[in-house]
């Protein structure tokens, strides 16, 4: 009877054994590609930090000379863009083009008196020829979620599956998302602050896509978990009216020539007055800084103050002048933002109601 008793218990924990031995080896393959991958992938470190808004994220090597591939957000918009490699040597980093319309960005460390050579990197080329892959096919998601990882720490790793491939409808703040194109939606949760930039891979480690930003759904206003494929493909409209293709490829190729195709945004709305008056804008990236509030604005009406700070509006961050004009354009009299100004070194939100714009009064005739 004891043996019998033995013979069952065998019987039923041989399944388990089995699983438990498949894991094992499935967990020491997995650990084989994250050896293989996470040389090709560095953390960024920028601009951000303030009311919960990550100042870091990920990237994804793309030549061995250090040229980096990531998502096009607010972290760039700085003067002391920094890169950590796998190893944790540090670098500062330059952004040398941008696609709004493929919210993509390269960046590029090393120079010509502190060169990089030999760096593991994913040819975007090759991974590029490989046709999309199917829904339900098992993916991998690499990235520096919630900076797990600053110097030499392995990046995150994720196993999910392809849930779809579709057009991607999303939006942060009051902004739609600029790119439109087709997107892996995952079933793994990639949609965290400082996982965008980094890496879809195949089962194997084969570059796929690069993780999105965070954005909700247009139509379910929920959380995506979504990656643009390095095959990405769409076609804009130039400033001359006429179409024209543009592709991660392109970006890759060109580099620091890689000019964006679509002309700057026009306004939205109508137009709004504030009463702001900000200080000049004598370089390319000048903080938006009040010099001056007009008496009976609904500036002076908030309380703002002339050296105030902007650095947020609705939770949009503001990195400069031209940010901060550009998020106001979308707005309409009579609306309510909620700005976060800084002063005296300590953040505070401010509700200004927009007005219409001022016209000027002609001239009295004599």
């Amino acid at each position: 009877m004891k043996r019998l008793r033995s013979l069952l218990a065998l019987s039923i924990l041989a399944p388990i054994f089995a699983a438990t031995a498949t894991t094992a080896r499935g967990e020491e393959s997995f650990t084989q590609i994250c050896e293989k991958v996470n040389p090709k992938l560095v953390k960024l470190f920028g601009a951000g930090g303030f009311r919960g808004l990550a100042s870091y994220g990920s990237g994804a090597i793309v030549s061995p000379d250090g040229y980096i591939l990531t998502v096009n957000s607010h972290i760039l918009d700085t003067q002391d863009l920094r890169v950590h490699l796998s190893d944790g040597t540090p670098y500062h980093a330059k952004v040398v083009a941008i696609e709004p319309e493929l919210d993509v960005a390269l960046v590029k460390i090393g120079d010509n008196k502190n060169k990089v050579e030999d760096l593991p990197y994913f040819d975007v080329v090759e991974a590029a020829k490989r046709p999309p892959v199917e829904p339900g096919t098992g993916v991998l998601a690499f990235s520096n979620q919630f900076q797990i990882a600053t110097r030499d720490e392995p990046m995150s790793i994720q196993r999910g599956v392809v849930a779809s491939y579709s057009k991607l409808a999303g939006r942060i703040g009051i902004f739609e998302a600029t790119y439109k194109g087709d997107v892996y939606v995952v079933d793994a949760i990639t949609n965290n602050p400082g996982a965008g930039g980094g890496a879809l891979t195949t089962r194997k480690g084969e570059l796929l896509a690069l993780i999105g930003k965070e954005l909700r759904n247009e139509l379910t206003n929920t959380w995506i978990n979504y990656a643009i494929p390095v095959s990405a493909r769409i076609t804009v409209s130039q400033a001359d009216g006429n179409p024209a293709t543009v592709s991660i490829l392109d970006i890759l190729e060109k580099k620091e020539k890689y000019k964006a195709l679509t002309p700057p945004k026009k306004n939205e709305g109508p137009g709004v007055y504030t009463g702001i008056i900000l200080v000049a804008d004598p370089v390319e990236r000048t903080p938006p800084f009040i010099e001056d509030i007009v008496p009976g604005s609904p500036a002076d009406n908030a309380k703002l103050q002339a050296d105030d700070l902007i650095v947020y509006v609705d939770g949009i961050l503001v990195g400069d002048i031209h940010a901060y004009n550009d998020v106001l354009s979308r707005y309409h009299p009579n609306q309510t933002v909620k700005l976060e100004i800084q002063r005296d070194r300590k953040l505070q939100t401010i509700s200004l109601k927009l007005d219409k714009p001022k016209t000027k009064k002609a001239p009295d005739k004599k």
